[in-house]
Parts: C-alpha cells; structure tokens; sequence
C-alpha cells in the first residue's frame, strides 16, 4: 500500500462544499483563491470551511501500474527506489500525451473565446468528441485505413518509448541512482498530474494554459522536402505527380494538414470539386484554427444550397477567428434568410459588443429584437449605443428609438427622447420631418394638440407623400381621441398619395369618423368604397350590416353578409386563405337577422353548423385527420434529407424551428409506414391496396372553433336554446338533442340554473316525439324521481313507456324500485294496472287498481279503473260470482258517475258496461241520457314539460260522446230488428 497527498474528505457536505467551491474558483476575478469561513457550532466547537487540507490515503499498488500503464513489481520500488526510474516513466507520459496538448491548446483557447460566442449545433458535439477528425468514408486517401494506421505508429512509438525506460533503468549502476526520497514526495506528485491529465481529471491546483514548451509536433525533413515537391508539382500543373507524392504524405504522417490541404487544392483545379472539399473538411478538421478553410467550406455548401452545413462552418470559422466582424455579419444573415429573427438579433449583439461602434449591428440588432417582440432590450440596445458613442449618432438611429418607444405606448419617454436630441445633436437646426412628425403624435396620445398643431400645421403635400405612414399614425392619434375632424384633415390628405391597397383601409377611416359625428349618408357611401378595396374586412362589413338593421334593411344587411353567388368549392379548412363569408363572426350576425325576421329555416341552416363545431371541437374532437398528398409530405422530408456526400465527418442538424423537425418526422414515418406495407404486400404476392389513394395520405392537424369563447357570453346561451327549439319546430329532434348534449358536456357549471331548467325541459318534449323511445326514458325517468307523486311526472313516464311496450326490463326494475320506497304513491299501481290489463289480466289488474283505491278512494279515474276491471274480470269463463263481480263494477262506475256530477262521460262508461255484459235495455237508456247531454269543451291537461297545446289541431266538439252513443245504440237497434230506429238514430246524431 502506498501514501498519497490528498484533499481531506471527511462527511458528504465537505465534498460537496470542496466541489463546489473549487469548480467556481476558476471563473473569479482572482482564480483559485477561496475565502474561508469560521463556523461555530452549539457545543463551542469551531472549524473554518471550506477543509481544503491534505491528508495520507492509502491505495494499491495496481491503482497506480494500472493508470501510468507500466508494469513493476513491489521490491522493486521498495527497495530499489530509483528516482531516475520515475523520472523517465514522467518523460514517457510526455510524449504519450504530445498528440493531445495541440487540442488542449485549443481547448483554453476556446474557454476564454466563449463569452459572446455562439452555440455549436448539437451534433457537433459529437463529432469533436466520438470521432477522430480523419475518419472519412469517401475520400481516396484518408478513411479508417489511414485513422487506424495513424493510431497503430502512435501506440508502436509509445511502446517503444517504455521498452526503452525500462532496459534503461535496469543496466544503470548504483552509484548513480537518484536521491532516497520520500515515496510521497514530487515524483509521485508528477505521476498523479500526468494520470489525472491522461484520465481528463480536474486538478485542484491551477494549471498553467498554452502549450508546454517544446512539445509542438514539428515535421521530418523527409516530410517537408515531400510537402514542397507536391507544391513545386501543383504550380506547374503536373497533378498527378503532386497528388502521388501527397499520398505518400498521408502514408507517413497521416495527422499533416498541409497535405490534405494541397490535395483540395489539386483536385479543385482538376475540377473534382466535390473531393476538394473533402479535403478542405479534413485539413479543417487537423486545424481547426485556420478560419480560411472554414471560409472556404462555408462559402462553397452555401453555393450548394447545404444552409445547415454552411452554418456549422461559420460557427467554426467564427471560433477559428472570434474577431472577424464579416463572419459573424454572414452568420447573422444566414439566419435572417432562415427566419430565425432571435437567433440574428442575437449575433447582431455580439458584434455590437465586440465592436461598439458599428451602428449597422446596433441598428440591425434592435430592428431585429422589434421583429421579436423584445422592444424593450432593443432600446436598451439604442440607449446604450448613443450614451457611449455619441458623435457616431445618425438620424436613424434617433429615428428607430423613438419608434420604438412609441411602440410600447410610452410617449412621453419618445417625446423626452426627441427633445434631447433636439437639443444635442440638432441645436440651432431644423428637426428632421420624421422627428417632428412623431414629436406631433406622441403629442396627440398626450392629449396637447395644440402643440400637436404647431408641429404638424406646416405639412407640404411633397412630405405627406414621402411620410404617408406616419401622415396615417397621426390621423390614427386623433381618431383614437375621438378628434374626428382633425383625423378626417389627414385622412383626406392621404387619399391621393396612398397606393391601391391601403386606399381600402383610409376611406373605412372616413367612413368610421363620418359615423361618430353622425353623418350616416357620408359614412355609408364611404363604407361601400372601403368594400371595394377591402373585399375581405370583416370588421367593415359587420358595421354596415349593422347600420342598415338600424335603418330597417334587412335585405340589404343579408346580402351584405351573404357568400357570392356562383361559388365554386372552397377549402374551409385553410386558415391562411379562409373567405370572409366563412368567419364566425359574419355567420353569427347572419344568425340573429334571421331570428329576428323569423326565418326559422335559413336561422338553423345557418345556425346549426356553426354552433355544432364550435362546441364539437372543444368536446369531442380538438384533433382532427387532414388528407395531405404525399408530394406535400416529400416536401417536408426534404429538411431532414441532408446528404453526406461531401462532409466525411457525418451529417448535421437540419436548420428547422422545432415545429417544422416534428412535421418532417411525421411526414417521414407516414412515407416509411406505406413504403413497409408495400413490401409486405409485393412479398406476399398480392396487390396492395390501401384505405387512401396513392395520392394522400392522412396526418393530425389542429381544428380551431369558428367561435372562440362562445359559452363565455349569456347571449350565446340565449342563441342555443333559441336553435334548439327551432330545430324542435321543425322535427329535427336529432340535432337539437346533439345541441344540448354537448352543452351540457362542456359548460353544465358555467350555464345558469335557468338556461339548464330549460334545456332539461326541451329535452323532455323532444323525448316524446323522436322516433326511438329508448332516448326519453332516462328524462322521464328522472323527472319522475324528482316529483314522485306528481301526476303529470308519471304521465310523461307512462306516455314514454307505452310506445317501449311491457317487454322493456328497465320499465319493471324501475317500477318495483318506486313502489317500494313510495308504498303512498298510487301512479304506480295504477300503471301497473294498466299494463295488466293490456294483457288481459284483469284479475292482477283488478288488484292494482284496488290497491291504488285503498289510497285514494275519491278519484274518479280509479274508480273508473277499478269499475272497467271488475267487468272485465266477469266476462271470463273461470269465474264462478260473476254477478256478484258485475255488481261490484257497476257500482264503482256508478260511484265515478257521482263523483263526475252525472258527467255525459261517466253516463257513456255506464252504457258502454251494461252493452258489454248483455243488459241492453240498460244500456239503451244510458245511451238516451248521453244523447240527451251537452258536453261543452274542456282544455286538455298538459304533459310537464309540454309547450304545445294538445287542443290546437282538435276540431270543436272534441269532448262530446254524442256520436259514439248514437252508434251504439244504432247497433242495439238494428240487432233486435228495429231497422227505422237504427236509421233514424243515425241520421239525427250521425249525419253531416
């Protein structure tokens, strides 16, 4: 075991703290330095951190052969103890370690290059650390041959070297042995230095930057009188002879730049231009700091149309030479090109810091930064340039900081601004119009428009020309203050110097300052000059429309907002090229004209869609399938699609927004996914034929609504029961309940209490109506839950429930359930009646009624049902008192005569008994009676829930029972053989 020096580790805190503080001291203005801290602990105890002292460590033997890579045993170093042996194993981790100090050179370099560089794309990365920079796959003389060869001699050297150190220190006599040092001493010290350099350790102590002296590879003379032969053979164009005596360059010393770098240049001149910049990548690669290389590369991938390669390198060219103003303004513009304003601005800010006084980079970076919506680091940007440089300030400069100021609305800092440079750098002169002008807007947003005047009344039809957007900006600030004839004076002066599109966007201006000051004619006739220029304002049709409702022309406001006749097909679903007869806004105005005329049928046609995808895509769907052809999905491989022709050390990544990568990603697997199936097919033996047409393919685009927000506003609440029940006037039942089941999806906690009572209840009327009664048996159902014992609750279920027939399980369960926690309801019992008696069972529904009587014995309907069943009940063959049934019925409907007040119903319920059980003669004068008998009309009870009247399409005397018992008794008449009393019968009561 041996004794090594080392920082003292005591608890986890200490490392971290060690750590830490270590790392950081690197990057203090006084490097390596740390102050220490005294901490007194509660047991009065103190101790000053950070620890950084040494203590003895104790490590194997093998730990230390292992990383220095020598073999030696224990004796030999215990008792021999030659320190020349360590210094020569010192000299062997030297040369080992040669190949790397020109990179770590350039590593240091690199650090104090850093502040205001840009990032490396990141692959490149990886390149720098994965691959050896002349791994190559396509060029003639480099690829892995060469790599391997390269590092074979390298290692055969190394070898050599430590075969040598230790034949060298065996034949040594030991008089000359070195001084008996303390194993801990500085060999060791050198030891660990050269392992934590050869592992990439951080050292705890500073190490010095640069090269170390002497350790720089220089060429054989072999290799350099080659290097000045193949140079001698290129100028006198004797190429082939010149790339032979390069190859052999290569051969010997494959790490030689020069040589790569001739090659590039004998075979550009041969016209292998592709090779040449194979060459050029390597020769770059050897020597990264030569930035005429990376020019070169960069110059010519950007010829070739490669933007990611070009700009990888630049980036490496700019590293290279960190002050090349012209790299870095190229590199800016690449990314300009690219549309990438963030990252431009951002290198235009670097220049600005590296040069401060290139007001071109000033000016480009806080444009830039505008574009971005950063104004606020862009006028930092200004304000910092003219405070520094104040003799290099121009009139655009001044001119783009009051812009911006004016910008964010902070006028009045624009006006401090225009002062000040009044005053510095125009003192006793003129201010420029453009300064003067925006020194009259920021008046006018401050509301001093009568210094606003003085600045702005001497305007020349000559600057309105050449000012025309700021002329408009200040006709703007008046109109924003309601100073409509003031803003009308500009307007007027724009309209002859404006171009044809912005004509359209001056004369809805006028149109709009002629209706604030109540000019309706003039605004009117301006609106429709605005439409000629602004076909597509959405925002100038909806007021005129507007305008004419108020003057009572709805026609004129429908074909204002109506689509153009003959229209062809139109793509709904490009958002970029929508027509204005597709917006929302234009269709929901549509909408409220038409329910104001009236017009239920274009109200829901217009209506209906609109409303439907509104909510459908907040609910159901917010993705929707988008058919793209696959020559669009080609297109958008075509980022990734970066070749690695030219560029030996592998691909880059593609220079995309995050947004356009995941669409190429998509686009490729769609490509891949029907490329595969094609395979499978073609391997198969049979014919592919996918779901979509060689032409298409399907991908996953956003939808948006068509109105944003739309259950935010109470007025569209009002809107969608308004269609509901337009679409319940004109039996569209499906689509009304589609309404209302996505509303209630998405907003049953934003809609009032009231709105939801009444959408319940539409629900309910539509319920009886549409054509499957499955659908209205949960609303009736809960509605019956609610109001257990309200009769017309139980007459919705039951009107529900006839149409769905006994066999319906959910009825009998649902039936038991309320009989069981309701035993005092008697509807129940008497549905159940009913349905028994539908069956024929008069027995059981005897027994319901009867039960239903028990609870409420004065209701005529009961014992009406309970009469009817007992009579029934008489007329089967197994029953033995038949007369005594009889009797029973007939008194239960003689008790419903009493409790109807001799009613011409509860007669007619008595006539139709004694007719059913034989007894004519009874039955014929209670037929008399009912004849005898004037019903008047009575209102029909209502169904809860019911809007309609069940009246309106009965035709009068629909309560009168008149003919129904002149029939009957016609029929008593005519059996017994009285044939003149049938006829006359019929002809008193039954002819029209």
């Amino acid at each position: 075991m041996f004794s090594l020096n080392v920082h003292h580790r005591s608890t986890k805190a200490k490392i971290v703290l060690n750590t830490m503080v270590t790392t950081f001291s690197a990057y203090c203005k006084s490097k390596f330095e740390v102050e220490p801290v005294e901490v007194i602990y509660p047991d009065g105890k103190s101790y000053f951190y950070p620890d950084l002292s040494f203590y003895d460590m104790e490590v194997p033997l093998s730990y230390i052969t292992g990383l220095v890579g020598v073999s030696l045993k224990t004796e030999e170093i215990l008792m021999n103890n030659k320190s020349a042996e360590f210094d020569e194993l010192d000299k062997v981790l030297e040369h080992a370690f040669d190949m790397d100090n020109d990179d770590e050179e350039e590593d240091n370099d690199d650090k104090e290059d850093d502040d205001g560089d840009e990032e490396e794309n990141d692959n490149e990365g990886e390149e720098d650390e994965g691959k050896h920079p002349l791994k190559s796959d396509e060029v003639d003389v480099s690829g892995v041959q060469l790599y391997e060869q390269f590092n074979h001699l390298e290692y055969q050297a190394l070898a050599d070297k430590k075969r040598k150190a230790l034949s060298d220190t065996n034949l040594e006599e030991p008089g000359k042995r070195a001084r008996q040092d303390n194993i801990s001493g500085a060999s060791f010290d050198e030891i660990m230095e050269a392992m934590n350099y050869g592992i990439r350790r951080k050292s705890h102590q500073s190490k010095k930057r640069g090269r170390r002296k002497g350790s720089k590879n220089k060429h054989s003379p072999e290799i350099t009188r080659m290097l000045g032969d193949a140079v001698v053979h290129h100028v006198h164009g004797r190429y082939e002879e010149s790339i032979s005596v390069l190859k052999e360059v290569v051969r010997l010393a494959p790490q030689v730049h020069e040589a790569y770098h001739t090659l590039g240049l004998v075979h550009k001149a041969l016209g292998n231009t592709g090779k040449a910049m194979g060459f050029y990548a390597i020769a770059a690669r050897l020597k990264p700091k030569d930035s005429s290389l990376w020019r070169v590369l960069y110059t010519w991938h950007l010829e070739q149309g490669d933007l990611a390669r070009a700009s990888m390198c630049l980036s490496k060219a700019i590293r290279a030479d960190p002050n090349d103003i012209d790299l870095r303004y190229s590199h800016a513009s690449l990314y300009i090109e690219l549309g990438d304003y963030q990252r431009a601005a951002e290198l235009f800010d670097q220049i600005v810091k590296i040069c401060p006084q290139d007001g071109k980079a000033l000016k480009a970076a806080a444009e830039l930064y505008f574009h971005t919506g950063q104004i606020e680091r862009g006028l930092n940007i200004l304000e910092d340039y003219i405070k520094d440089h104040p003799m290099e300030v121009d009139l655009t400069v001044l001119d783009l900081q009051a812009s911006l100021f004016m910008e964010i609305n902070a006028y009045n800092n624009a006006l401090q601004h225009i002062e000040h440079a009044c005053l510095v750098f125009y003192s006793g002169e003129e201010l420029p119009l453009q300064l003067k002008i925006k020194a009259g807007i920021c008046h006018i947003h401050l509301g001093n428009l009568e210094k606003a005047e003085i600045l702005l009344g001497g305007l020349q039809l000559e600057a309105v020309s050449s000012y025309s957007d700021l002329i408009t900006e200040v006709a703007d600030a008046y109109m924003s203050l309601k100073c409509c004839h003031s803003a009308l004076k500009y307007y007027h002066m724009l309209k002859p110097h404006v171009g044809d599109k912005k004509v359209g966007y001056i004369q809805s201006r006028i149109a709009e300052c002629y209706l604030s000051l109540e000019e309706r004619e003039k605004a009117i006739m301006f609106f429709y000059k605005a439409l000629d220029g602004l076909e597509d304002s959405v925002g100038t049709r909806l007021t005129l429309a507007s305008m004419m409702l108020e003057d009572a022309k709805e026609e004129e406001a429908i074909s204002l907002l109506s689509p153009p006749e003959n229209l062809g097909p139109v793509d709904s679903g490009c958002e970029n090229q929508k027509p204005w007869w597709l917006d929302g806004k234009i269709k929901l105005k549509l909408c409220y004209i038409y329910r104001a005329k009236g017009m239920l049928e274009d109200f829901v046609n217009t209506t209906f869609p609109l409303v439907r995808e509104s909510l459908f895509v907040k609910t159901i769907r917010p993705k929707v399938k988008k058919r793209l052809t696959l020559s669009v999905l080609r297109k958008r491989t075509k980022i990734l699609d970066i070749g690695d022709g030219v560029d030996v050390f592998g691909g880059v990544r593609p220079l995309a927004s995050r947004s356009d990568l995941s669409k190429a990603a998509r686009a490729r697997k769609l490509l891949q996914k029907k490329e595969e199936q094609k395979a499978a097919a073609k391997a198969a033996g049979i014919d592919f034929h996918s779901d979509e047409s060689d032409d298409d393919c399907w991908q996953e685009v956003i939808r948006l609504p068509p109105l944003p927000n739309f259950l935010e506003n109470e007025e569209h609440h009002v809107l969608i029961i308004d269609l509901c029940k337009a679409l319940q006037s004109l039996r569209k039942y499906w689509e009304a309940l589609e309404i209302i089941s996505l509303t209630r999806r998405l907003a049953n906690d934003k809609l009032p209490a009231e709105k939801l009572d009444e959408l319940q209840s539409l629900v309910n009327q539509i319920s009886y109506n549409i054509t499957d009664p499955k659908y209205g048996f949960d609303c009736v159902r809960s509605i019956v839950v609610q109001h257990p014992y309200s009769f017309s609750a139980w007459n919705c279920y039951y009107r529900i429930m006839s149409r769905l027939g006994k066999s319906y399980s959910k009825h009998a369960k649902f039936l038991r359930y309320m009989r069981a926690k309701h035993s005092e309801s008697a509807p129940p019992l008497v549905i159940s009646g009913h349905q028994f008696t539908m069956g024929s069972h008069h027995q059981d529904a005897a027994r319901e009624y009867l039960e239903a009587y028990k609870l409420l014995p004065e209701s005529p309907l009961i014992n009406l049902c309970v009469g009817t069943a007992l009579i029934n009940l008489a007329l089967g063959f197994r029953l033995q008192n038949k007369h005594q049934c009889v009797a029973q019925g007939l008194a239960f409907l003689y008790n419903n005569l009493r409790l109807t007040a001799n009613s011409q119903e509860a007669l007619y319920n008595i006539a139709r008994a004694y007719h059913h059980v034989g007894l004519v003669s009874m039955a014929v004068s209670y037929y008399q009676k009912v004849l005898a008998t004037c019903e008047k009309d009575y209102p029909v009870p209502k169904l809860l829930d019911e809007s309609t009247n069940p009246t309106e399409n009965l035709k009068p005397g629909y309560c009168d029972l008149r003919k129904e018992a002149a029939h009957n008794l016609h029929l008593i008449y005519k059996k017994s053989g009285a044939l003149d009393l049938a006829r006359q019968v019929l002809k008193d009561h039954c002819s029209f």
